[in-house]
């Protein structure tokens, strides 16, 4: 039996869906249940380091295009030695260079740029550009050998790409896409298929799949009917990971739902998914209680956390009156407001102090205001960092976000027994804040950023002038956070897998 989870892409700057996949790859780990991860975009590196670098092992990672290749998902170790051993002829010119390095041959007409892989040594070599009179005509990629090269004909305004060659590690031609404009046609040995779209399915059919394995979705643009497809064929068991808000609320009626353009295909296929996966208990009861109102038949949905914590934190020395808060600065995170509300609340409580802990693009403003309200001696941005064991040196926890689907950093902040508060938005504060027991959920007013700001300086104050009180909402918050214990999260995975394989 194998779990194999179907992504789309991957990147360094890994969003919330990776992360998730991430956690749960950890936690088959500790299930001992085989799993496999997907991904089926066209990169232009290596995927290997991207996939390292949060915490998948090689040997998880299945690559569309590499698959029909018995080249296996390695680290870049293809040099410039290595690559130098291939030319012809010696290079009349060896320039080091910001990308890595440039060649010349014959009075440069001919030129070749090898970009160095900073993520897998000092002389790795993951692509290689050759140009002729000028004209770019071909680019190799390379981990421990050549993947796969790109073949371009020379275009007055543009390099025109018109084939791919996939390769296996003895350099024989594993198959071929010729490319029209935005069609692709895929020669193989014994077979030419007509179009990505069969491409995916010829894939997913020939992962050899059956009906004591499990297909989760965690993205599925462009997949969903070569999944469908692959379900009738092998008898797989398909589930769905929603990630996201599922409906857009403000369109919705009493007799119309619009549901997130991610998930309107498996929704209103529901009756050929044997499954659906919520991060929280809300979102669950949700989309069940929408399936009865809108009539779209029974549904079979699990409330699996996309994050544990693996054990519950004690502080025993934390900072008075300190509040901390971590998430991507962004402007739909809202730690200006934050500070701006620390600001007001320091007013009353003069030795309150906030810790911005993340990176991204809001820093400088944030930065800037303050420095302009003088606060610098109590508001800190302390980037990027491993709170494992900061959360429990804090008092309290501050959230300004108007939306989290599910909150890992609230998880974690429960799990180190901190008092939280956070606006009353689906679906990760109504999660972990239980209002007036564990911290405090305020009103979100969509238009009237002031009173956002004066509620949050408010309930600061409040929870701040209140010992008692406070350390009853710690306890509280510990109680929350057993349910998130990684042993908890690996029982659910468990269940979910004899109910849908022994079903």
């Amino acid at each position: 039996m194998t779990i194999y989870n179907l992504n789309i892409g991957i990147g360094w700057a890994s969003s919330g869906v990776e992360y998730a996949q991430a956690y749960r790859s950890n936690i088959f780990k500790k299930n001992k249940q085989k799993a496999k991860f997907i991904f089926t975009d066209l990169f232009d590196e290596n995927l290997e380091p991207m996939t390292k670098n949060i915490g998948f092992d090689d040997e998880e990672i299945i690559w569309m295009y590499q698959f029909f290749t018995d080249v296996k998902i390695s680290p870049t170790t293809f040099t410039y030695s290595d690559l130098e051993a291939t030319f012809g002829t010696e290079p009349e010119e060896i320039k080091d260079e910001g990308y890595g390095k440039y060649y010349s041959f014959d009075n440069n007409k001919t030129v070749i740029k090898a970009f160095h892989d900073t993520h897998c040594g000092p002389d790795a070599v993951h692509l290689v550009h050759t140009y002729v009179n000028g004209d770019l005509i071909q680019k190799d990629n390379y981990t421990y050998v050549k993947t796969f090269s790109e073949y371009y004909k020379p275009n007055e305004n543009s390099d025109n790409l018109y084939q791919r060659r996939f390769f296996n590690e003895n350099g024989s031609v594993a198959y071929d896409e010729l490319l029209n404009g935005e069609q692709s046609l895929y020669i193989f040995e014994d077979r030419t298929i007509y179009s990505k779209e069969a491409l995916s399915e010829y894939f997913l059919r020939s992962l050899g799949m059956n009906e004591n394995d499990i297909l989760i979705m965690d993205r599925s643009t462009d997949n969903g009917p070569s999944i469908i497809k692959t379900k009738d064929y092998t008898r797989v068991k398909v589930g769905v990971v929603v990630h996201a808000e599922h409906f857009n609320e403000p369109i919705t009626t009493e007799d119309h739902i619009l549901w997130n353009n991610f998930y309107e295909y498996q929704f209103e296929n529901a009756d050929s998914i044997d499954f659906f996966i919520t991060a929280t208990e809300l979102q669950k009861q949700l989309i069940e209680e929408q399936f009865v109102k809108y009539h779209k038949g029974n549904i079979k949905i699990y409330a699996i956390p996309v994050g544990s914590i693996d054990k519950l934190t004690v502080g025993n020395n934390r900072q008075k009156h300190s509040l901390i808060t971590a998430s991507r600065l962004a402007g739909e995170k809202h730690v200006d407001w934050l500070v701006e509300a620390v600001i007001k609340a320091h007013e009353q409580i003069n030795d309150l102090s906030l810790d911005i802990y993340g990176l991204g693009s809001q820093m400088m403003k944030l930065q800037q205001m303050i420095e302009a309200a003088n606060a610098g001696s109590y508001i800190r941005v302390m980037g990027h960092r491993d709170l494992t064991d900061i959360y429990c040196e804090y008092d309290g926890y501050i959230s300004g976000s108007t939306s989290e689907g599910f909150g890992l950093t609230l998880l974690e902040a429960v799990g180190s027994g901190l008092p939280l508060i956070g606006l009353d938005v689906k679906y990760g504060n109504q999660t972990f804040i239980d209002d007036g027991e564990n911290g405090y959920l305020l009103e979100y007013y969509k238009n009237d950023t002031p009173q956002n700001i004066q509620d949050l300086a408010d309930a600061i104050v409040k929870m701040m002038s209140d010992d008692e009180k406070m350390e009853q909402m710690r306890q509280h918050s510990y109680e929350i956070a057993k349910d998130y214990l990684t042993q908890r999260v690996q029982e659910k995975w468990i269940q979910l897998e004899k109910e849908q394989v022994n079903d």
